[in-house]
């Protein structure tokens, strides 16, 4: 079934918001013909009232948790054919109905405020007003650094051990003394086997696990010297944004970076120096390896990289753009052999100042593309994607952080 077949089948007045908002360039019925089928069976679904009603959204929730957009990256039809089916719904939910469905909450608001949906929605008002909704008192997500990597032990493996019978006092003693010999060789042996491995990372780590990004031994926090390649830098889109309500120069957004959990809330201090309406449903590159923060109230799971102007935050703040065609959770990385393929730390510690102390090589070269600059070496590795490298707008020499 086609697309535009799919669309008569919908019931006025949705039929005619999807219909105004596609003649917007931003809304799409697909670019590849896979997408067109996605797009259609998903208005298709919406014409048949398969639409879960208020008790039914659970499953709609797991479905959008890693998305942004029901097909592919991009907008469609398709979405505003859900958010059409959902209006009636979520504009009945009070706050604790709707905070139990954070994936389909946060959908709704996004899309609901899209420019298309607005002008479609315009001359069909009340029927689709803006649904106000209180996403800044959102319980928060947790998110729970990534524990340090063990080896199994070998007691595991081997079950649970069957109760010793009991002993004659005699022999108990000589296996007691047996016992504490045993462990001495077991200490001797142990403490051979750290020596080894600490002269092996030496040489170079030959037995650390390896990167899944194709060789290089994954960055560890006792490898020596803060290198770039310990930030953890992706991609991601921004779904939704809003003012701190605690803060005025404060933004909280919410930052998709391609992950099953969803997005990621993130406090930005851009206020003042980035309108709002230029953050919304931009693509940035955000660092992912910071501990936690709490931000007047509100817990930050990244950070935003920007460029500020060398001659100071008065003078302009950008955010970091990626390549064209990016996609939320792309992996950004920096140019050189010692880097390419290493696998960033799961968090930073604070009180090693990894960020802080690479932060100062930071830059934006002459053809404004983002840059780290080996402050001893003055190398030049530049911050890309598998697709291209990261640029500011427009700023030159800029310092990134």
């Amino acid at each position: 079934m086609s697309t535009e077949t799919a669309v008569l089948k919908l019931q006025t007045p949705l039929r005619d918001l999807v219909t105004g908002a596609v003649q917007d360039s931003s809304a799409d019925f697909g670019k590849s013909e896979q997408d067109k089928a996605e797009v259609a069976a998903w208005i298709e679904k919406v014409a048949q009232g398969q639409i879960p009603k208020p008790e039914g959204l659970k499953d709609l929730d797991t479905e959008l948790t890693p998305r942004t957009y029901l097909v592919s990256n991009y907008f469609t039809a398709a979405d505003v054919a859900l958010y059409g089916a959902l209006h009636p719904i979520l504009s009945q939910l009070q706050p604790p109905q709707y905070y139990a469905h954070p994936a389909v909450t946060r959908y709704f608001d996004h899309i609901q405020h899209r420019p298309a949906v607005r002008a479609a929605a315009a001359p069909l008002a009340p029927a689709f007003s803006i649904v106000a909704l209180d996403l800044a008192n959102t319980p928060a997500l947790e998110r729970k650094a990534d524990p340090p990597k063990e080896k199994k032990k070998k007691a595991e493996a081997a079950g649970p051990a069957e109760p010793a019978p009991k002993k004659e006092k005699g022999k108990a003693a000589a296996e007691v003394k047996q016992a504490k010999e045993e462990t001495g060789e077991k200490a001797q042996k142990k403490e051979k086997k750290e020596k080894e491995k600490k002269a092996e990372a030496a040489e170079g780590g030959k037995k650390k696990e390896k990167a899944a990004g194709g060789g290089k031994p994954a960055a560890e926090e006792a490898a020596g010297e803060p290198v770039p390649s310990m930030i953890d830098l992706r991609v991601g889109h921004i779904v939704d944004i809003k003012k701190h309500p605690d803060a005025d120069g404060l933004y909280v957004e919410q930052i998709d970076f391609g992950e099953e959990e969803g997005p990621r809330t993130v406090v930005s201090g851009l206020v003042h120096y980035i309108p709002i309406e230029e953050m919304r449903d931009k693509y940035l590159v955000g660092v992912c390896n910071l501990k936690p923060a709490n931000m007047r109230g509100v817990k930050s799971f990244a950070m935003v990289l920007c460029a500020t102007s060398k001659d100071g935050k008065e003078a302009g703040i950008e955010l970091i753009q990626p390549p064209p065609g990016s996609k939320p959770g792309d992996r950004v990385y920096f140019e050189g052999s010692e880097f390419e393929n290493a696998t960033p730390l799961s968090q930073l510690n604070p009180k090693k100042k990894i960020f802080e102390t690479i932060q100062p090589g930071f830059t934006t070269l002459e053809t404004r593309e983002a840059a780290w600059v080996n402050p001893v070496t003055q190398s030049v590795h530049k911050i890309r994607t598998k697709d291209g490298v990261c640029v500011a707008p427009t700023l030159v020499g800029a310092s990134l952080s």
